[in-house]
């Protein structure tokens, strides 16, 4: 069932409590790509790329 029916609020994680800061990502590493065209290729193929075919699609 879910916590709300049964009233146990006091299982959720308080994420305040545990984050440095307010980020609940990674900060990103800079790199852009162009997503439309790698999107194409991944249909495509029917996988997804490497690294090394996605490095390709960097917008420097």
């Amino acid at each position: 069932m879910l916590a709300m029916v049964k009233n146990e609020y006091g299982n959720i994680i308080d994420l305040e409590k545990y984050s440095t800061d307010g980020r609940l990502t990674e900060p990103s590493d800079g790199k852009i790509f162009d997503y439309r065209k790698m999107l194409e290729v991944i249909e495509q193929l029917g996988r997804p790329l490497t690294e090394k075919e996605a490095e390709q699609y960097r917008i420097k």
